[in-house]
C-alpha cells in the first residue's frame, strides 16, 4: 500500500545534444538555444540548453513509471528554476529526478512532490503529480 512519505526510486537521465535534436524534430522546436552554442551565447545563457519541455517529460516518465501499467497522472505542474546546460560531448549531462509521496487525498488521488536537479543544481521548483486512483502501486 502506498504511504504518505514513501520515495520513489531514484531516477537519472541522461540528456546529450543528439537527443535535443531528436527531440527539436519531433517538437517542431527547433530554436537554436537548443543546439548553437554561439546563438545560446548571443542571447546571453551560459552555453546551449535542453528544451524545457523535453526535461518534463523525463520526470513524467519517472512518475509513470513508478506508478505502473494503467498509470494515470490527473495533474503536473513545474517552475523553471535553472536551465539544463547539455555540453557538446558525448556523456551530455544528467537530469536526477527523486520523489516522495505528499499526500493521500480523500477523493482517492495521490500527490507525488518531485526534486529536479542537474549537476546537483535545482533546475526544476515546485514539482507535482497528481494521480488517479488505481494508478499507484498498492491502490
Amino acid at each position: 500500500m502506498t504511504a504518505t512519505g514513501e520515495t520513489l526510486p531514484r531516477r537519472t537521465f541522461r540528456v546529450t545534444r543528439g537527443d535535443l535534436v531528436r527531440y527539436a524534430a519531433a517538437s517542431g522546436d527547433h530554436n537554436p538555444i537548443h543546439w548553437s552554442d554561439s546563438r545560446a551565447a548571443a542571447v546571453g545563457l551560459p552555453g546551449v540548453i535542453a528544451h524545457g519541455m523535453l526535461s518534463m517529460g523525463l520526470v513524467a516518465t519517472a512518475v509513470t513509471d513508478w506508478a505502473g501499467e494503467g498509470a494515470a497522472v490527473r495533474e503536473y505542474s513545474t517552475r523553471f528554476s535553472r536551465p539544463v546546460l547539455v555540453p557538446d560531448t558525448d556523456e551530455g549531462v544528467t537530469l536526477t529526478v527523486d520523489g516522495k509521496v505528499a499526500e493521500l487525498r480523500p477523493d482517492g488521488t495521490v500527490r507525488v512532490d518531485l526534486t529536479v536537479s542537474c549537476g546537483g543544481a535545482k533546475v526544476l521548483a515546485r514539482t507535482r503529480a497528481v494521480l488517479v486512483p488505481g494508478a499507484v502501486p498498492g491502490t
